[in-house]
């Protein structure tokens, strides 16, 4: 869905700073507080992109990463991990097991949204 992000973020204050910096630069935001709910909202509303947290409950981001890349509907949508996972071995963990990217938390409220716009389509934001 054009200018629709699903975040997957089951902290509160995380998932409000992204919201705020994304739909302020006119993106349309859905939320999921797990990987379950993420799984399903992106099946159902097919978003631009995934942002994912890797530390979620139950389960995590890798899983998540995972099981989205199963689905052939969801081959084209971008999985972008945002988190704090920050050691070596990190990035390439989560690139490995289905994500596109990978930015750091904190994220930087200066340069977050053009982050983001590197893994869309151009034109299509």
């Amino acid at each position: 869905m054009k200018n629709t992000l699903l975040i997957i973020e089951d902290n509160q204050q995380n998932f409000y700073m992204m919201q705020f910096l994304l739909e302020k630069n006119g993106f349309n935001i859905i939320g999921a507080e797990n990987g379950r709910d993420g799984i399903a909202k992106a099946l159902l509303h097919r978003p631009q992109a995934i942002l994912l947290d890797i530390q979620l409950p139950e389960m995590d981001g890798y899983a998540v990463a995972a099981e989205l890349k199963k689905h052939s509907e969801l081959n084209e949508v971008p999985i972008i991990a945002v988190t704090s996972y920050a050691m070596m071995g990190d990035r390439d963990r989560i690139i490995a097991a289905g994500a596109t990217g990978y930015i750091e938390k904190p994220i930087n409220p200066d340069t977050f949204v053009s982050q983001i716009k590197e893994y869309l389509p151009k034109k299509s934001y």
